[in-house]
Order: C-alpha cells, then sequence, then structure tokens
C-alpha cells in the first residue's frame, strides 16, 4: 500500500472510527484515536455511545467488512458468547415489517449466501477496539475531546484536544478524520475557517427506544430475534433481540409524542398486542439484569459534504457525523464499514483532491441507505413530508415483495440479502424475482391478477 503521510488523527473511537483507524494504518505512519470518553476493556454501554444500550444488527455486510479488516474477527465474537446464523433455518427469527410476518418455516435456499450474527453492541465494539489499539501504529488519547482545527493556508494540518483540566495539546497531522458521531462540530469548524456549512437534508421522526436486558434459562426460545416494526396507523414497536450467551433484550419504540415506557412493568405492558404471545410469556418468565434505558432519536439527518464548493484538504467527515438514519433499521454501523473501504479506495489513489473524492464517492452508498430509510419513514402517516414519486413507487412495490414473503422462502431470503446490505435494491427488480413475487402474491391472495399494474411500473 502506498504511504501517503506520517500522522493521521481520528475524532471519536466509535466503530465509523475505529474501522477507519484500522484502514488509516495501511497509509500512515502513526495513527492517533481521540476519543472524549475514558476507555476500558469491558462490554460495557458508555457515555459517547447513548445507544449502547439498545438493540443493535450487524448487519451481513458490516459483518464482512469487519472480518476482511481483522481476520478472525467473527469466530471471536462467537468465542466471547455471540450467536451465528448460518444454516438459513427461518424458525430462528420471527420478524414483522409494516404488518407482514415473514415465512417461519423452512429453510433458505442458500443459507450460505446469508450468514447473521447475534450479540450486543458493547461485545462487538470491545473486539473491535482490542484489534485496533493493538495495532503498533495506533495510539489512543482517550479522556480528550478536540476543541478546534489547526490549518495552514486551504489545508488541514491537525487538532487542538484538551481534557478535564481544559490543558490544550496540538497535534499536528496529514489527514483529520471526524467520526465523533451526530454531534459533531465539523459544520462549526469549517465556517469559522471560512468555508461555511454543509447543506443538510432531514426528516423529524422522533423515534425513542427503550430497552431492557434479561436473562433467559436455555432452550426457551428458538428464535433470535423477534420484531413488530411501525405500521401505519400503529406507531410502536416491539423486539426482542438475542445477544451473547443466554442474554436478550426487550425493546419497545415509539414515533412521534407517544410516551416510551420507562419501568420493566410498563415495558412489559407495552408489548401487549404488538408481540407474540409466546415472545412475551418468555421475557415475563426471565430475569431482568437491568433497568430500562430509554434513547431519544430525533431525526434522519444527512450532512452533505459532497455538495460543497470548497473543502480544506486533509480532512474528512464519516459516520454518524456524515449521515445518521432512524435506527429501527439498523444501517448505521454497515454504513460506517462502507464508508472505510471507500476510504481504503480513495487512499490507494493517494491524498490529492481526498476530502472531495472521498465524500463524493461515499455519497452513493449513504444515498442508497438514506432513500430506504426516509422512504420507509414517510409511508407512516405519523411522519410528516412528502415522499418523492419513487418513494412512493418503491414502498408500493415493497409491499408486494414483504406479501409474498410470507409464504415463498426466496423472496425471504432476498429481502434480507438487501435489508442486510449484501444485495443492492435493484436486486429485488430482476425480472425473474418479480415473477416469484407475483406468483407467490397470487398464490398468498388467490387472486390472478394481484399486484400485476405495480409490478409492471416497478419494471419500467
Amino acid at each position: 500500500m502506498p504511504r501517503i503521510g506520517q500522522h493521521a488523527v481520528v475524532c471519536g473511537a466509535s466503530m465509523a472510527g475505529l474501522l477507519a483507524a484500522r484502514v488509516l494504518t495501511e497509509h500512515y505512519d502513526r495513527v492517533t484515536v481521540v476519543e472524549r470518553d475514558v476507555l476500558t476493556d469491558d462490554p460495557t454501554p458508555r457515555r459517547g455511545v447513548p445507544q449502547g444500550c439498545q438493540p443493535h444488527a450487524l448487519l451481513a455486510r458490516c459483518a464482512q467488512i469487519v472480518e476482511e479488516l481483522f481476520p478472525g474477527y467473527l469466530d471471536e465474537l462467537v468465542e466471547a458468547g455471540a450467536h451465528r446464523w448460518d444454516d438459513g433455518d427461518m424458525s430462528r427469527f420471527d420478524v414483522s415489517f409494516g404488518g407482514h410476518v415473514l415465512k417461519r418455516d423452512g429453510r433458505l435456499p442458500k443459507p450460505g449466501i446469508l450468514i447473521q450474527h447475534y450479540s450486543s453492541r458493547p461485545l462487538v465494539e470491545q473486539l473491535v477496539r482490542r484489534r485496533v489499539f493493538a495495532l503498533p501504529q495506533v495510539t489512543v488519547r482517550d479522556g480528550h475531546h478536540v476543541r478546534s482545527l489547526t490549518t495552514a493556508g486551504s489545508r488541514v494540518t491537525g487538532v487542538r484536544i484538551s481534557d478535564n483540566s481544559s490543558v490544550t495539546v496540538s497535534l499536528d497531522a496529514d489527514l483529520v478524520v471526524d467520526a465523533s458521531g451526530r454531534g459533531s462540530r465539523a459544520p462549526v469548524f469549517l465556517a469559522e475557517l471560512g468555508y461555511g456549512r454543509p447543506e443538510v437534508e432531514e426528516l423529524l421522526i422522533r423515534v425513542a427506544y427503550a430497552s431492557m436486558p434479561v436473562r433467559m434459562p436455555p432452550g426457551t426460545l428458538r428464535q433470535h430475534m423477534v420484531i413488530r416494526t411501525f405500521e401505519p396507523g400503529r406507531p410502536r414497536t416491539f423486539a426482542l433481540f438475542r445477544c451473547e450467551g443466554d442474554t436478550y433484550l426487550v425493546s419497545a419504540a415509539t414515533l412521534g409524542p407517544i410516551r416510551p415506557p420507562t419501568t420493566p412493568a410498563e415495558l412489559l405492558d407495552f408489548g401487549e398486542g404488538i408481540a407474540p404471545a409466546y415472545a412475551l410469556a418468555a421475557v415475563r418468565a426471565a430475569e431482568p439484569l437491568a433497568g430500562v434505558s430509554v434513547h431519544q432519536y430525533p431525526s434522519n439527518r444527512w450532512r452533505r459534504y459532497d455538495k460543497m464548493r470548497r473543502l480544506p484538504e486533509g480532512f474528512i467527515v464519516l459516520g454518524d457525523a456524515l449521515c445518521s438514519f432512524n435506527p429501527v433499521y439498523g444501517q448505521g454501523m454497515t454504513v460506517a464499514a462502507i464508508e472505510a473501504t471507500i476510504l481504503r479506495d480513495c487512499l490507494r489513489g493517494g491524498d490529492a483532491d481526498l476530502p472531495r473524492r472521498f465524500h463524493r464517492a461515499a455519497a452513493r452508498p449513504v444515498r442508497v441507505a438514506w432513500q430506504t430509510a426516509v422512504g420507509s419513514d414517510l409511508a407512516l402517516p405519523e411522519v410528516h413530508g412528502r415522499p418523492s414519486p419513487s418513494m412512493r413507487l418503491t414502498n408500493a412495490y415493497t409491499e408486494h415483495v414483504l406479501r409474498a414473503a410470507e409464504v415463498d422462502p426466496l423472496v425471504v431470503q432476498e429481502f434480507l440479502r438487501v435489508v442486510g446490505m449484501v444485495a443492492p435494491p435493484a436486486s429485488l427488480l430482476h425480472p425473474a424475482f418479480m415473477m416469484r413475487v407475483a406468483r407467490a402474491g397470487r398464490r398468498r391472495a388467490g387472486a390472478p391478477g394481484a399486484g400485476a399494474s405495480v409490478l409492471t411500473a416497478a419494471g419500467q
């Protein structure tokens, strides 16, 4: 790999920051990770990841990228207590999207192309953090936050950081990567330097998540996850996610002004009428391991650095600092991992015009995730906004795909591959797949022409 510079600084030890740091070690002699939290080696939630107590899905594409960057990581995750689903047994999950319960018996036609891992976010992050911090090029400055950027001409040359004592230290760098999360101060820094702020696309959703860890006796549930997502007219979600060992996270989500549950009793009562009876019975018999944690999430937000007319050299933004999505779709870590691979590809071409090349390249996968999240949110009447014509068409076609997924295991497989971001959404528009959807829809509804007009329109 071409060596580009002596030193790179990463702001934030999030998954985005950790994966970026790993990529940077291929091109810089030294990499310093600056993190506001004081880090420990325990798999416990931390202040800098306020959503760490909530369920997280290590989507298939994210797992593939992490394994590529850290060979053996997924086996290590399983050894630490995580669970692997690789046999295609559809009885292992009970998932409903938009009121459609995906087929729950039989097996996927090709189990090996969709492998899923189940664990808590803190465990996923702990093992990645260990791998990154063990790299000889990496230094960690935890307990510090970035106060400002340093510059020379049109180039960012480093950062000023300080700890709780307010003692400021300057770190010179050939590249600064902002992976500091949704609260990133990059727009402020750029405005102070005369570059202006990026345009922002935002959709207000006002989602609140409430979760509680529980321990279940071995063999209580076959399912790795049970999910009932939002439906039009029902702005409530119930989920049960398997973590390491015999622990699960029981979770509820609300949309808009609805108050989330805040106590174990409220959380269990919340699931009545939403969750399957067997899942609620299992949760009621389980051992609570902690109280209920609530996380508020106001909006989908995309800062359009790719559209800025001017950018300083030596500074890029990725992860939630670039774009953050409704967490119910589980895209955040995966998009951050994809951005890390884009950064790697851009660095292989040298550092000339790196910020512009990176942000424009990153906009392509971000746009796919953004349209998925925003389009799905706008399908709910409780979310105020006007979907684009393409979003309305996509939502209409997705409704037919989900109906077909109630009865056809191949449709389930291909839909979950798109959800897991290992296949592009366009794969659902392949003519053979669309015919499969049409046949499954007729079989389900008993109506020969069901869905034909929407399928035809989607194929145009």
